[in-house]
Order: C-alpha cells, then sequence, then structure tokens
C-alpha cells in the first residue's frame, strides 16, 4: 500500500521546480526605482540622474534606465497651462540624460518652442471664442433680464451652448499640437537605447 503524502509535501514537490530568479527581480525592483527617481526628479530638477545612474550596478543600469525612460515619457503631453512649461523642460532634460543622441536635444529643442506656440495660440484662440459668442451671450442676458426684470451678467462657461462652441474649436487646436507630441514620443523610443 502507498504511503499518503501530507499537504505540506504535496507543497514543497511542487515548488521543488521554482526557484526565485533573483537576476530578474532585481531588474524588476531597478526599474521600479528608475520610475520613483524619475518622478522624484520631475519634483526637483536639481537632483542628478547621472549619478545615481552611475552608482547602480552595472547589471540593473538598464533596468534603471527603462524605468526612468517609461516614467519621463508618459509625462510628454500638451500643457493646461503656463506653468506646465518648466515640467516639460525637466522631463526633456531627465529624457536627455539617458538618450545620448544629440539628434534627441534638437527635437526636444523644438518640441519646447512648439510648446511655448501652443500656449500662445490657445490663449488667443479663448480670447476670439470669447469675443466671438459675446454678441450671442449679450442676446441671452437681455432675454433674462426681460423675464426676470434684472439685468444678469452671465459667465460665458456657463452656458452649454458656449462650452460646446469652446470645446470644439480648442480641440481643434490641440489636434494639430497633438502630433508633435506623438512624434517626440516616437523619436525618443526609436533613440532610447539603455
Amino acid at each position: 500500500m502507498g504511503r499518503i503524502k501530507s499537504a505540506l509535501e504535496l507543497a514543497l514537490e511542487r515548488t521543488d521546480s521554482i526557484k526565485s530568479d533573483k537576476a530578474g527581480i532585481g531588474q524588476f525592483e531597478a526599474k521600479q526605482q528608475g520610475k520613483r527617481l524619475a518622478n522624484e526628479f520631475l519634483e526637483d530638477a536639481k537632483k542628478s540622474l547621472e549619478d545615481v545612474i552611475k552608482k547602480t550596478p552595472k547589471d540593473q543600469q538598464e533596468a534603471l534606465k527603462q524605468g526612468i525612460f517609461d516614467a519621463l515619457i508618459s509625462q510628454i503631453t500638451l500643457p493646461s497651462s503656463k506653468e506646465d512649461e518648466r515640467r516639460i523642460e525637466s522631463i526633456g532634460k531627465g529624457l536627455q540624460t539617458i538618450i545620448k543622441d544629440s539628434r534627441f536635444a534638437s527635437l526636444y529643442k523644438q518640441f519646447v518652442l512648439a510648446i511655448a506656440r501652443y500656449l500662445e495660440e490657445s490663449e488667443q484662440y479663448a480670447e476670439s471664442i470669447k469675443r466671438q459668442y459675446a454678441p450671442k451671450l449679450r442676446q441671452k442676458e437681455e432675454e433674462i433680464a426681460r423675464r426676470i426684470g434684472q439685468r444678469i451678467k452671465l459667465d460665458p462657461f456657463q452656458d452649454p451652448e458656449f462650452v460646446a462652441f469652446y470645446n470644439q474649436n480648442i480641440n481643434a487646436l490641440k489636434e494639430n499640437y497633438q502630433t508633435v507630441v506623438d512624434q517626440v514620443r516616437e523619436q525618443a523610443v526609436l533613440l532610447f537605447q539603455p
């Protein structure tokens, strides 16, 4: 008659074939460290990515750089305000630390200029849209004044019709510049070699 094995013995037999992959774990941890490092760099651009990369063991540098790259490349987006320009410049500095190709540095300088142009244009678009819609808004204000007997100043962004008109026009501008963002990302991926 065969011996009955305990649950522990069965579990140990199944796990015998599983060996911990220390190198794989080290690579994963290095990549996670790279992501954290990139985020810290964006918070304080005075930190040196190169110093940390040099201090990292050679066998984990690729994974660390990949983590930095993944975190920074995901941050390349259209800015929503002027304050985002500093963040975008920091992203470029961080990427240039790990992408040593001079073509990327040149491309990113052009991208920063395009972003500045985008912010100016979006501001001008917003003002132009408000001016264009102003007669219709005044008409609505007059209609409300007739109904309730009191003059009211409407905020254009409280009018759903204006918001739809505004979004339609601003989205057309965003689409034009989104292609620039996509191109920068694609080139970064092509030029990045950990």
